[in-house]
C-alpha cells in the first residue's frame, strides 16, 4: 500500500518533531481547502470584474474591468491545470506523465513579470507520482521567493528512476517556516492544516516514490531536493 493512499500510517520522523498521522479523507478535505485557497483571488476578482460592467456606464471603467476578467481567467486556468497534475488523479494507476506538460503547466502557473524558470530536464514519459512531486517541489520553491527571482530545475540521475533538485534566488528568499519539519513528516503541533498540507503532502508523494525530499539555503538560493 503507497503512502498516498495510506496517508494514516507513520511517516518519516525528524529527529525534534511528532509524526505526522492523516486519515485519508482528512488529507483529501485539506488538498481540496488548499486548491480553493489558490483559487478564490482570481474567481472573486471575475465576479467584481462583471459586477462594474453591469454596474458602471463609464466605458474607460468597464474596458479596465474587462482587462480585469480576461487577467483573471487566465490566471484561473492556470492554477487549474497545475492543480489538476499536482494534487489530482492525472489519469490511472500506473499512469505516465509527460515532463513537457509539467513544464507547460508550470510555466503557467510560476512564470511571470517577476518570477522565470529555467528548465533543464529532458522531455520523456515518468511515473505520474513522480511528476506530482516536481510540481510540488515546485510550489513550495515559489513560495520560497515572495518577491520574484529565478527558479532553476534540474535532474538528478536519470530515466524513470529520475529525481530533481530545485533552486530558487531572489530578494529575501528564505524557506517557508515549518517547511523543512513537514517535509521530513513531522510538526511542532503535532497536526496539518490547510496551510501546511502541501509541503506535508509533498513529503508523501516522496516517501511513494522510495525518496526522501529536503528544503534548505545553501548560500544565496533555496534547494529542495529528491534523493
Amino acid at each position: 500500500m503507497s503512502a498516498i493512499s495510506a496517508a494514516q500510517a507513520p511517516v518519516a520522523q525528524s529527529s525534534t518533531e511528532t509524526p505526522i498521522r492523516i486519515e485519508a479523507l482528512d488529507l483529501a478535505a485539506l488538498l481540496c481547502s488548499r486548491v480553493c485557497h489558490d483559487l478564490i483571488s482570481p474567481v472573486g476578482a471575475i465576479v467584481n470584474g462583471l459586477e462594474v460592467m453591469e454596474d458602471d456606464n463609464d466605458q474607460e471603467t468597464k474596458a479596465f474591468a474587462m482587462d480585469l476578467i480576461k487577467k483573471s481567467v487566465r490566471q484561473a486556468s492556470a492554477k487549474l491545470q497545475f492543480c489538476r497534475l499536482a494534487f489530482g488523479a492525472a489519469g490511472s494507476a500506473g499512469a505516465q506523465i509527460d515532463l513537457g506538460d509539467a513544464e507547460k503547466v508550470a510555466r503557467g502557473f510560476l512564470e511571470d513579470e517577476k518570477t522565470k524558470i529555467t528548465w533543464n530536464l529532458p522531455r520523456l514519459l515518468l511515473p505520474k507520482n513522480r511528476v506530482k512531486l516536481l510540481l510540488n517541489m515546485l510550489l513550495i520553491a515559489g513560495q520560497s521567493i515572495p518577491r520574484g527571482g529565478q527558479i532553476q530545475v534540474d535532474p538528478i540521475g536519470n530515466g524513470e528512476t529520475m529525481s530533481f533538485r530545485i533552486s530558487a534566488t531572489g530578494s529575501y528568499a528564505k524557506v517557508p517556516q515549518a517547511v523543512p519539519d513537514l517535509l521530513a513528516g513531522g510538526t511542532h503541533g503535532g497536526s496539518v492544516d490547510a496551510h501546511a498540507v502541501q509541503p506535508y503532502y509533498t513529503s508523501l508523494l516522496a516517501q511513494d516514490c522510495g525518496l526522501t525530499v529536503a528544503a534548505a539555503a545553501e548560500g544565496e538560493a533555496i534547494v529542495i531536493a529528491a534523493r
